[in-house]
């Protein structure tokens, strides 16, 4: 489904995507091919804690017509809980780019510990046999996809409830850095910050208000109101969430692979009563106008 706007109709946008630089399946020069075949016009790539892909990805960009928004999603700790906060419209800067490098030796650090774990679960030799396509560190779902292989699993969900998740027996648990410090090292870099996929959180309504109070205080600027995955009360919701916190909405499908069942701009459409990010990000499109 296309994403509406007041500024085009046929405007279609998707600001949250993965690629082979941290947990996707394909490389980012396929991943903009796959989003022109699908009618997207601006995309986001918003690998996990990298800003590998985005080299490669603009060059297949500029030669399909698809406007490539920079982004990164960072992971953040709030009260304990995992939180993503994606940088779109980032450019190069220091306290970035020290930043996701300090970001990714914690990844290497606990895909270390994840291995050990899985030693000591008679499940040796995982460190061995994966890596990202741009060398980067090995996520959770690089561990899930191997123990599937070695057939310690019969699905992801099944790894993660038995081995990876909070519970499992290989859960390590992450030392990520602050929503304001995400939130400044995005600004820094001339980016936007917004509060990824708020209901993967599994978090009450009441903590999820928390969160984005605790995330405006903290400089924010958006939260995804329109995801791969959301359904309609989930987008009313979030609707919700930005119209009370006074934050711009953002869309993405947070598209890691083709056999997922999340396509890359398949959203749900981003009601009027919201300020879209885009606006913010001054997109082609939207600045060109209906």
């Amino acid at each position: 489904m296309r994403i509406p706007s007041t500024e085009s109709p046929a405007l279609c946008v998707d600001l949250h995507a993965h690629s082979t630089a941290s947990d996707g399946a394909l490389t980012p020069a396929a991943l903009v091919e796959r989003a022109a075949i699908q009618g997207v016009q601006q995309l986001a790539l918003t690998d996990h804690d990298t800003v590998a892909g985005l080299p490669e990805a603009a060059r297949a960009a500029a030669a399909s017509g698809v406007e490539l928004v920079p982004g990164v999603e960072v992971s953040t700790l709030w009260k304990g809980r995992e939180i993503h906060v994606l940088g779109l419209g980032v450019g190069s800067h220091p306290l970035l780019d020290q930043g996701l490098r300090w970001q990714q030796e914690q990844r290497w650090q606990r895909a270390g510990r994840i291995a050990e774990r899985l030693t000591r679960c008679g499940l040796p030799g995982a460190m061995d046999t994966m890596s990202s396509a741009h060398g980067q560190a090995p996520s959770r779902s690089h561990f899930a996809a191997w123990l599937v292989e070695q057939g310690a699993a019969r699905d992801s969900a099944q790894v993660f409830k038995r081995y990876l998740g909070r519970h499992g027996r290989a859960w390590v648990y992450p030392t990520w850095v602050s929503l304001e410090t995400a939130v400044g090292w995005i600004h820094r870099a001339g980016g936007w910050a917004v509060i990824a996929h708020p209901f993967a959180y599994r978090m009450t309504g009441a903590w999820l208000r928390r969160l984005c109070a605790a995330f405006v205080q903290a400089g924010g600027d958006a939260v995804e109101v329109a995801t791969g995955r959301a359904t309609p009360a989930q987008v009313r919701d979030a609707v919700g969430l930005a119209l009370r916190h006074d934050l711009l909405a953002s869309c993405g499908s947070d598209f890691h692979r083709p056999d997922s069942g999340v396509e890359l701009g398949c959203l749900p459409a981003l009601p009027h009563s919201v300020t879209p990010v885009w606006r913010a990000l001054g997109l082609r499109q939207a600045a060109r106008g209906g």
